[in-house]
């Protein structure tokens, strides 16, 4: 089988690092791709946003199967339009993406088919937000309607934080058109798990569980970014906490979809927050989670190709994953300043050693090769990803693969996974 895989960042290498090791495939393509990426695939100059292209490619080069990593393309119907081309392709069409592309859709049907959520209102006017905020202070939570690339959710802890969000999102053009329609929610407390789950609209099948980490500092500190690090498994998913979000969120949202004539095929990302064993959910994502994809592929034992061609074809009837009997931990190595204003093109050390530490993967997220050395060229540079026996044993052999790398500026955390040690 020819396989293309949409996307350029440490997600899409873990696809194609798990895919590269199918019996089934033959060739695997991934557009744009970048450096780590091309050790294992043919990377190509195309876009995830230039879907006349990608199309043209898949054509040309006899793609088998399409898989599409970022939320992007998916939002802008590539689904739909490599169907209607008569190709087989993973992922969400779009007007069932838009339980990603906007939240104001996707707290909408959580309230209507009784998903647990926190309560919220929707807003495009300024004024009316902020009394909302004055009504119910603080601490509150504004995210911007649309994709902002994991970063549009601000977390206020006080009251003029929660303005400042506002009038930046709709006065002021933080995220753009993004940002043009603002959710205010209630703010919840607990510790936060990532469900994933493939389905074909009917059946759902749950991956491992997970968990990111989203604020930038150690602790939970600072502003939220697209995901510091992932540990899998995530000791807070207890079995009971696991029936909860199958029955109350997945199986509720995934027939919802279907009730409103917009059938969801392809992976659902719920972000949940858990505490004292009840489940309420943040979001919805259209895709695989990133870091969680990375920990996750680490661990599964079966053969992904099989899965996403079921999954693409409409039929999971039958599927059945297997995964190691161990835990796997990603950091996130960024670029100092991230998820702010930071200095690309530094020469990245230290590769080729951590390349050769057993059950350890070095995930490319922002490189890109210049005068034939790798150099960071975005917020999020590597996903460092370690195997072990157990969660402690995990973080041990991913911060063995971090401390082996370095360059100018490198920013991480030190403490991904600590909190599955505490409740475990």
């Amino acid at each position: 089988m020819n396989i293309l895989v949409i996307g350029s960042g440490g997600r899409e290498h873990a696809l194609v690092w798990k895919i590269a090791q199918s019996p089934l495939v033959s060739k695997i393509f991934c557009a744009p791709g970048n450096p780590g990426i091309g050790q294992l695939a043919e990377n190509v100059a195309l876009k995830v946003d230039d879907l006349d292209g990608l199309l043209a490619f898949a054509r040309a080069e006899a793609i088998d199967l399409t898989v599409v990593g970022p939320e992007l393309p998916l939002s802008l119907g590539i689904v739909d339009r490599f169907e209607a081309a008569g190709l087989t392709i993973f992922g969400a069409r779009q007007n069932a993406a838009i339980i990603e592309a906007s939240k104001a859709f996707s707290k909408d049907l959580m309230k209507k088919y009784h998903v647990p959520t926190a309560f919220y209102e929707v807003f495009t006017e300024v004024e009316p937000a902020l009394a909302f905020i004055a009504k119910h202070g603080a601490p509150i939570v504004v995210k911007a309607d649309g994709l902002a690339a994991g970063k549009g959710v601000i977390v206020a802890r006080t009251v003029a934080e929660a303005n400042e969000a506002v009038r930046d999102m709709l006065s002021g053009g933080a995220f753009g058109s993004a940002g043009a329609r603002v959710v205010i929610e209630e703010f919840l407390e607990g510790e936060e798990a990532s469900f994933l789950a493939f389905t074909d609209g009917k059946t759902i099948i749950p991956l491992a569980s997970a968990q990111d980490h989203k604020p930038v500092f150690d602790d939970d500190q600072g502003p939220n970014t697209g995901g510091m690090g992932a540990y899998s498994p995530a000791p807070v998913v207890t079995p009971a906490v696991h029936e909860k979000a199958m029955v109350e969120v997945m199986r509720r949202a995934v027939d919802g979809m279907a009730a409103e004539g917009r059938p969801y095929r392809g992976v659902l990302y719920a972000g949940l927050m858990i505490k004292d064993g009840e489940v309420k959910t943040l979001e919805f994502n259209a895709r695989f989670g990133d870091p969680e994809c990375q920990p996750l592929l680490m661990r599964l034992k079966s053969d992904l190709v099989p899965v996403l061609l079921a999954c693409a074809r409409g039929d999971l009837s039958g599927v059945e994953l297997e995964w190691y009997d161990q835990a796997a931990v990603c950091v996130v190595m960024a670029s100092g300043g991230y998820p702010g204003d930071f200095t690309k093109g530094f020469p990245i050390e230290g590769l080729d050693t951590a390349a050769a530490i057993d059950d350890l993967v070095v995930f490319h997220a922002g490189t890109v090769e210049k005068d034939g050395r790798i150099v960071n060229s975005g917020g999020r540079v590597l996903g460092v990803t370690g195997r072990g026996p157990t969660v402690a044993a995990a973080i041990a052999k991913a911060y063995q693969g971090v401390h082996a790398i370095a360059w100018e500026k490198v920013h991480f955390r030190s403490d991904i996974g600590s909190k599955a040690l505490r409740s475990s």
